[in-house]
């Protein structure tokens, strides 16, 4: 039970290193940790990342903030559309079948490193 609880500690520590470093993507780091290393079921580790990943996001946006480095007004269309797509995904999570879930997972994981590369 130790060997698990630091291997919490230890997922969290690389979400958040990953949220403070790159803006965000703590949750694509943290799925695989907490399926794998933590032993969740797979829905359960997508649904605990969330969980973890809103304040860490929370406390980045707010050190981008006070360094002057945010441009709220910027944000908030984009803020407006997560919110409803957030809502519409919380809704729709338990309809979808997790081959697909997994697999929609990996296609965002790789158009996000595509785009990282190459644009």
């Amino acid at each position: 039970m130790k060997h698990k609880k630091l291997w919490y500690v230890l997922s969290g520590l690389v979400a958040g290193v990953c949220n403070g470093f790159f803006g965000g993507g703590g949750g694509t780091l943290l799925v695989p940790l907490l399926t794998r290393r933590c032993q969740l079921e797979q829905r359960k580790a997508f649904a605990t990342s969330v969980a973890v990943i809103l304040p860490l996001c929370a406390l980045s946006a707010l050190i981008y903030f006070l360094r002057g480095e945010l441009d709220v007004l910027a944000a908030l269309p984009y803020l407006i559309g997560g919110l409803v797509g957030g809502f519409i995904g919380g809704k729709l999570f338990r309809k979808v079948n997790m081959v697909w879930l997994r697999r929609a997972f990996a296609l965002l994981i790789l158009y996000g490193g595509v785009k990282a590369l190459f644009f």
